[in-house]
């Protein structure tokens, strides 16, 4: 969940991850410099999701990854679940589950197949793609419209995801995991409409909580028969767990506490900063190379992106 891994408000790998309300709690008296530096750890955390991934996906496979990294975060995020319970019926559990499946299982493991197959940066700028996503499915299936302006970032997102695919690593191309991370970014955006139109009464921490339960146990099977039969390095194991813990429980905890202290459309500015620590991260502690292709490519989603937060003016 960008993620989740991230949302248009929020985008995220996530934002993986559930859309909270647009109303901003009463303000608080923070110093000033407090905002801009969690916005930007937050995407420094989202950002080293792709590294992460492309660590330990290799030695574990997509459904192992995913379910550990499901899990882990679901534990961090559980009290808020353990708090909202009452609230929780059986109803809603299985819708949960549905929308889950397309917000976070299902897009989770194509990042993590992505990784195997291609540098971190590749699963980075494709996932930036989720905004566009976002009103694109909002507008065809919601009747939201979209307006000049969010019209030509998606095409300009559109054709920045093209010269991304085009790309090659070590004589290999990327096209594979470019397209599956952009597959991805557009189960978030239907995920994310989702969310926005039958979970929004419920407690969006909770939300997310319930989220990343119902997708480890739906992928727990998967991620049983998957699993590895060789030994798997420290570093692999250090990666799931950060990737849980870290990059999902704690960064949840970080996101919606910047929503209720600044609103969504400002936290939704994370979205910038996800490839660009992708990037940077796989490139300092990885050693990948950030190509032309990926530079040009990263660059026309990033104006997608920006063009598509334009809101349309009112009929």
């Amino acid at each position: 969940m960008s993620p989740p891994e991230c949302s248009s408000a929020p985008a995220t790998e996530s934002l993986t991850s559930t859309e909270a309300p647009a109303r901003t709690a009463p303000a608080t008296e923070v110093a000033p410099w407090r905002t801009p530096l969690e916005l930007t750890l937050l995407g420094a955390i989202w950002g080293a999701s792709f590294m992460f991934m492309r660590i330990a996906a290799t030695d574990f496979g997509p459904f192992p990854l995913v379910d550990m990294r499901l899990t882990f975060g679901a534990l961090v995020l559980t009290p808020f679940l353990w708090r909202a319970r009452a609230q929780f019926t059986g109803v809603l559990w299985l819708r949960i589950a549905g929308i889950a499946m397309m917000n976070a299982t299902v897009p989770l493991t194509l990042f993590a197949w992505a990784a195997e197959r291609a540098p971190a940066g590749i699963g980075a700028i494709s996932n930036g793609m989720t905004v566009m996503f976002t009103a694109l499915v909002a507008f065809a299936f919601f009747g939201e419209r979209i307006g000049a302006r969010r019209l030509i970032g998606l095409v300009t997102g559109f054709v920045g995801v093209a010269i991304l695919a085009s790309g090659r690593t070590a004589g290999v191309s990327v096209a594979p995991a470019a397209l599956a991370g952009t597959a991805a970014s557009l189960c978030y955006g239907i995920g994310i409409n989702l969310v926005r139109r039958y979970l929004t009464p419920y407690p969006p921490a909770a939300i997310a909580a319930a989220a990343l339960t119902s997708g480890a146990l739906v992928l727990a099977p998967l991620a049983v028969w998957t699993w590895p039969h060789h030994p798997v390095p420290n570093a692999s194991w250090v990666s799931a767990l950060l990737l849980g813990v870290l990059c999902t429980g704690f960064a949840f905890v970080l996101y919606y506490r910047l929503v209720a202290r600044i609103g969504a459309p400002r936290t939704s500015t994370v979205t910038y900063l996800i490839p660009l620590f992708g990037v940077i991260w796989a490139w300092l502690l990885l050693g990948e190379p950030l190509t032309i292709t990926m530079a040009s490519a990263g660059a026309l989603i990033l104006a997608g992106v920006a063009l598509s937060q334009q809101r349309a003016p009112p009929a």
